[in-house]
């Protein structure tokens, strides 16, 4: 099998060569940003709001890619095509660029373009088919007045601190709370909740990120006649919920069956998710969802 071949700044590494400089502000402070995306069948799945969303944490930061939007679209495609992949995960980073060991941007001659076409399968198939297992961390989303949630930076420490939460309790995933006590998300989803017939999910302004899946899926469901609203959801509300869903790019839909040792519905995917998940395929599968890899 050939060694994947990793876009780095206009070029095409092996994996094995692949590098950034140790003096890389996003290797030194997390100083960067970042985009998942998918590709499904030889098609590149929505693949300019991921363009366009990266554009615009950039622009929070005061980060200039140095591509057009439209340049860098087709090197994601090509990164793609040099590994022959139709169905893959594709990491798109863009870092501050090189600087020297203080904090100061400035000193970053130019931001790096990273692209990374591989694999991602953040559970076993079999454990995301039957539900997952979850709890609610003691780690909060960071407040909304703080760093921009709707910034994807590199810097992912809250999330990897309720993800070792998670592990130390030997559950799949762990749900963050808001610093007021409401339900925001998963270490790297959007949440969904059926009751009674109705889907929920957190409002953005939570801290919840403005996911491109979570998007799909309230269209999906709009168009299948459910009601679906965003509202404050309480940990009463989660743990008594008939149905629990997380959303994401490399998530796709996952049901949880469990939240901190209590049993969501009957203990098995509701019928509302398995639905949703049978629509999200569809969805996927559909070309003019994508752009095709050519």
């Amino acid at each position: 099998m050939a060694e994947q071949l990793v876009y780095i700044d206009g070029n095409f590494v092996p994996r094995s060569k692949a590098s950034v400089s140790v003096f890389d502000h996003g290797f030194l402070y997390g100083d960067g940003v970042f985009e998942g995306i998918r590709a499904y069948n030889g098609y590149v799945f929505k693949l300019k709001e991921h363009i366009d969303r990266l554009y615009a944490s950039a622009h929070t930061i005061m980060l200039n890619i140095p591509m057009t939007k439209e340049e860098l679209s087709k090197a994601v495609v090509e990164t793609l095509k040099k590994n022959s992949l139709k169905d893959a995960y594709v990491r798109l980073i863009v870092t501050r660029g090189e600087g020297d060991l203080g904090l100061d941007p400035r000193k970053c001659k130019k931001p790096s373009v990273i692209i990374i076409a591989g694999s991602i399968a953040l559970l076993p198939k079999e454990v995301c088919e039957k539900g997952i297992r979850t709890i609610i961390s003691w780690v909060r989303r960071d407040p909304v007045d703080g760093t921009s949630h709707e910034v994807k930076s590199l810097n992912y420490l809250n999330s990897i601190l309720a993800k070792l939460d998670a592990n130390a309790y030997n559950a799949d995933e762990a749900i963050l709370l808001t610093p007021n006590g409401y339900v925001c998300e998963g270490t790297a989803e959007n949440i969904f909740l059926v009751k009674n017939g109705e889907i929920l999910t957190p409002p953005t302004y939570t801290g919840a990120l403005p996911g491109i899946t979570r998007q799909v899926i309230i269209e999906i469901a709009e168009k299948n006649g459910f009601k679906i609203r965003e509202k404050l959801i309480t940990v009463h509300e989660l743990l008594n919920a008939d149905e629990i869903f997380f959303t994401g790019t490399g998530a796709e839909i996952i049901p949880v069956v469990e939240v901190n040792g209590r049993t969501i519905g009957d203990g098995k995917p509701g019928k509302i998710t398995r639905l949703i998940r049978e629509e999200f395929q569809k969805y996927t599968a559909d070309p003019s969802n994508g752009v095709p890899i050519l």
